[in-house]
C-alpha cells in the first residue's frame, strides 16, 4: 500500500467517523419511526425471531427485515440503546462511501477521494447517516448496485452484473420492490436517451435473477407462511396504498421533493444542478450525429443524471411523501459532480467564476442556523441581537473565504477542502448547541430517565392525549407496551400516567376512585406525570 493510498483510508475514515458516528447517542432517539423501528429490532432478538418484525408483541409488517436484522447484530454486541440503534445506518453510510471511492479508483481515477467525501457531506446523507430508519439502508444498498451495473457496462465484467443483482436483493430487503423497479426505470431511461437497447437485454441474465432471488425471496415467503396478513398488510397497504392514496397523511404538494432534494444535496447544490446541465446540453447537441461506438463518458453522465431524477419524479406522483423517499437520488449528485471534476481537472479548466459566488453562500449559509440551533427548537423563532449578529458574521466570514478560494488558481482542486470546512463546523455546532435542546423538546429520553428515578420497582406507563413520537419514544425507553387513556386502555395495576394539561378532566373522569400522586411536569413537551394506584 502507497503512501497516497494510506492518505485516503486515513481522510475517509476521519471524515466518516465524525460525520456519521461521533455523537450519535448525543440525544435520543426523535420522531415516531425512529424509536418504533429500533423497538421492533429489540423485540425480534428478545424472540429470537428473524422472520417477523413485532412491535407490542404483534406481527409489525410495514418494512422488510435489513434494517431490524442489522440492529439485532448492534444490540448483540453493544447491548440495547439508541446508539446501538443508529449504528447500522452510520455503517451503511461508511459501505457507500467506501462504495465510491472504490469505483472511481477502478473506473474514474484521480477524484476518488473527492467523490467519496462529497458523497459523505452531502446533508441527507449526514443527516439519515445518524437516523434509526431504513433509508439509509435502502439508500447505501442501491446505490452501490447502480455502480456495480455501470461498473458491468463499462468493463462487461459479470462479476460486476452479480454484484448488481447482490445488492438489488439487498436493496429489497431494506425496503421493498421500489428499489429494483427503481432500477429498472433508470436503466430504461439511458436505454431511451442513447437509443441503445442492448445493455437492457444483457442485463436480464439469468445467473443473476436466481441470485437476486436466492437472496431476497425467502424472507418474502416465511414472513408469508408465518403471516396470513403480511400480503395485504406489506404489498397492498405499504406499498401500493401508500403511493396511491394518502393512507396515512403523509400529503404534500407535488413539487414537494424539488426543495426536500436540494437541502439533501447541500453544500454541493450549486455545482450539482450545473453540472446536470453539461450532460443534457451534449447529448441534445450530438442527438442527430451518428456514432460507430457509444460516448461511454457521456452515457455515464447520463447514468447519472436519470438516477438522480427518476426517482424525485417518481415519488412526487405518489400521495404519500415523506422527505427520506428520495434519499437515494442523492449519491447520484454526487457522483455526477465528482465526474464533473475530473474532466475538468483533466482540461486544467478554471471553475466558472458566477459558480463560486452562489457556491459560497449555499455552503456557509447552514452556519447560522447551526449556531442558533438552541433558539430556533426551545424558542420557535429566530432570535435577536448579539447572538443573530455572531452567527451571521461567521458564517460571512466562511462564505467569503469559499468564494475568494474558488475564485483563486487553486480553484476547483480546493473545492472539497474548502467545502468540507463548514460540513464539519455545522455539524460540531449542531452536537455543541443543539443536542441538549433536541434532547428535551424533541426525545422521550430524559422523561423517561425522571420516570426511572421515581421507581422503586418497574412499572407499566400509559399516555393520554400526547403525541405519538413521546408514545413510540416511550415504549423504547421504557421497553413497555404504552396504553393510551383515550383509547380505553386503562391499566388495572398501579402505573405511571404521562398526560397533556388539556385532557386532565378527561383523566379525572377515568380514574375516578383510585389515588393520584402529581409527580411534576415536563415542561419541554408541556405534558404532566402522575402516580397511578392499582384499582380497588
Amino acid at each position: 500500500m502507497n503512501l497516497r493510498s494510506r492518505t485516503d483510508i486515513l481522510l475517509l475514515a476521519g471524515f466518516s467517523v465524525f460525520l456519521f458516528f461521533y455523537g450519535l447517542g448525543a440525544f435520543g432517539l426523535i420522531g415516531a419511526d425512529e424509536p418504533r423501528y429500533a423497538q421492533v429490532a429489540r423485540e425480534m432478538l428478545d424472540r429470537h425471531d428473524w422472520i417477523t418484525p413485532v412491535l407490542n408483541g404483534n406481527p409489525w409488517l410495514e418494512k422488510p427485515p435489513l434494517y431490524y436484522w442489522q440492529a439485532m447484530l448492534a444490540y448483540s454486541v453493544l447491548g440495547v440503546s439508541d446508539v446501538a440503534a443508529r449504528v447500522p445506518s452510520a455503517i451503511d453510510a461508511t459501505l457507500l462511501v467506501i462504495a465510491i471511492y472504490l469505483f472511481f479508483r477502478r473506473f474514474r481515477r484521480g477524484v476518488e477521494v473527492d467523490a467519496a467525501l462529497i458523497t459523505a457531506s452531502c446533508a441527507g446523507i449526514v443527516g439519515y447517516a445518524r437516523a434509526a430508519s431504513m433509508d439509509m439502508p435502502l439508500t447505501a444498498m442501491f446505490g452501490i448496485g447502480m455502480l456495480a451495473w455501470w461498473g458491468w457496462r463499462e468493463s462487461g465484467i459479470r462479476a460486476y452484473l452479480a454484484s448488481f443483482y447482490i445488492f438489488m436483493a439487498l436493496a429489497t430487503l431494506a425496503k421493498g420492490p421500489v428499489a429494483p423497479f427503481l432500477a429498472a426505470l433508470i436503466i430504461l431511461l439511458l436505454a431511451t436517451l442513447t437509443r441503445d437497447w442492448r445493455p437492457v437485454g444483457k442485463t436480464l441474465w439469468m445467473p443473476g435473477i436466481l441470485l437476486f432471488l436466492v437472496i431476497a425471496l425467502p424472507w418474502y415467503v416465511a414472513v408469508d407462511l408465518r403471516n396470513t396478513q403480511f400480503f395485504r398488510e406489506f404489498i397492498l397497504e405499504h406499498n401500493l396504498a401508500r403511493f396511491s392514496t394518502d393512507l396515512y397523511h403523509h400529503r404534500e404538494p407535488f413539487w414537494y421533493y424539488l426543495p426536500v432534494t436540494a437541502l439533501a444535496l447541500v453544500p454541493w447544490l450549486v455545482f450539482v444542478i450545473a453540472t446536470l446541465v453539461v450532460p443534457v446540453r451534449l447529448w441534445w447537441a450530438e442527438g442527430k450525429t451518428a456514432r460507430s461506438e457509444p460516448d461511454l463518458e457521456l452515457q455515464f453522465d447520463l447514468f447519472c443524471c436519470g438516477w438522480l431524477i427518476v426517482p424525485v419524479i417518481f415519488f412526487s406522483f405518489s400521495q404519500s411523501k415523506l422527505p427520506g423517499y428520495i434519499l437515494p437520488a442523492v449519491p447520484a449528485g454526487a457522483v455526477l459532480l465528482a465526474d464533473y471534476l475530473r474532466q475538468r481537472l483533466e482540461q486544467k479548466a478554471a471553475p466558472s467564476k458566477w459558480l463560486a459566488i452562489p457556491h459560497a453562500v449555499v455552503a456557509a449559509a447552514p452556519i447560522v442556523p447551526a449556531l442558533l440551533i438552541a433558539y430556533l427548537i426551545n424558542d420557535k423563532h429566530w432570535p435577536s441581537g448579539r447572538p443573530v449578529f455572531i452567527a451571521i458574521t461567521i458564517g460571512f466570514v466562511i462564505c467569503v473565504g469559499i468564494a475568494l478560494t474558488l475564485s483563486s488558481s487553486l480553484g476547483l482542486r480546493m473545492l472539497r477542502f474548502v467545502t468540507l470546512v463548514p460540513v464539519v463546523l455545522v455539524v460540531a455546532f449542531v452536537l455543541r448547541f443543539g443536542s441538549r435542546s433536541i434532547d428535551l423538546k424533541l426525545s422521550a429520553r430524559p422523561l423517561a430517565l425522571e420516570l426511572v428515578s421515581m421507581e422503586t420497582h418497574t412499572l407499566p406507563t400509559a399516555v393520554c392525549g400526547t403525541s405519538r413520537e413521546l408514545e413510540y419514544g416511550l415504549a423504547f425507553y421504557r421497553n413497555q407496551t404504552i396504553a393510551r387513556y383515550e383509547l380505553g386502555e386503562v391499566p388495572a395495576g398501579e402505573h405511571f400516567l404521562v398526560a397533556a394539561p388539556a385532557w386532565k378532566k378527561n383523566v379525572d373522569d377515568l380514574i375516578a376512585g383510585r389515588r393520584v400522586t402529581f409527580l411534576g411536569y415536563y415542561a419541554p413537551q408541556e405534558v404532566d406525570y402522575y402516580w397511578v394506584a392499582a384499582r380497588k
